[in-house]
């Protein structure tokens, strides 16, 4: 099950930025623009987890959590803050009003996955999966461990995202191009040979030993992760 992630945030460029790198790390992202729209779309959509910010139209973001604190159906809803309010004493307020948890803009977008990923695992431990499972492949996220039927697979870190990534969406076709940006980011300059160099030694570590190869190399298109034969 994709857990579903409710952005509120009233600026665009970050609130495309939010849904780019959740959606790159698995996660089902809806936006609201403003408190008002929060509200209707927490009963409507029924999210996993809020990512609130404090400042907002119309209702703002202290107000929203703690309306939905007040609602039976969304009391135990994972709401996290953003904000550029970095006093302690609008921390306290942000915790009392009933954040999971707080994040001062501005923000390392691989905290707040990791902060994401810690208020799931605390809140709702069944929706944040630290293990991904594809064939006889299990990916350990926080052990950053690989095992294939059952033995341990060595990967340098380049390689355990890239596995990573390819786990998420079994049998999809990612371009050169879509796994730099996924993988090593839209803001890093890197050559797209250097994905296949990252893959064959991908592929020579799980291998190892197996009589399938599960990456499959589309001609003209790219690589899929794929255990149909």
């Amino acid at each position: 099950m994709t857990p579903t992630v409710l952005v509120v945030e009233d600026e665009d460029a970050l609130a495309t930025l939010l849904q780019y790198n959740l959606e790159k790390e698995g996660y089902r992202v809806v936006h609201a623009g403003d408190g008002e729209e929060a509200l209707i779309m927490v009963q409507e959509q029924q999210p996993d987890l809020v990512v609130l910010d404090w400042m907002l139209p119309k209702v703002s973001g202290i107000e929203v959590c703690r309306r939905l604190r007040q609602r039976p159906e969304s009391r135990n809803l994972p709401i996290l803050m953003l904000t550029a309010r970095g006093e302690e004493s609008d921390r306290v307020r942000g915790l009392d009003t009933g954040a999971d948890d707080y994040l001062v803009k501005p923000f390392a977008m691989t905290e707040l996955t990791a902060r994401i990923r810690a208020v799931m695992r605390r809140i709702r431990p069944g929706l944040a999966d630290d293990r991904v499972t594809a064939g006889d492949i299990i990916v350990d996220r926080v052990a950053h461990r690989v095992k294939r039927d059952g033995k341990e697979v060595h990967l340098g870190p380049t390689e355990f995202r890239l596995l990573d990534h390819l786990m998420q969406h079994p049998g999809r076709v990612f371009s050169r191009e879509q796994l730099l940006d996924a993988v090593w980011g839209s803001d890093v300059y890197v050559e797209a040979r250097t994905v296949d160099v990252h893959i064959g030694r991908l592929r020579k570590a799980l291998n190892h030993g197996a009589p399938v190869d599960p990456i499959r190399t589309v001609r003209s298109a790219g690589y899929s992760l794929d255990f149909g034969g």
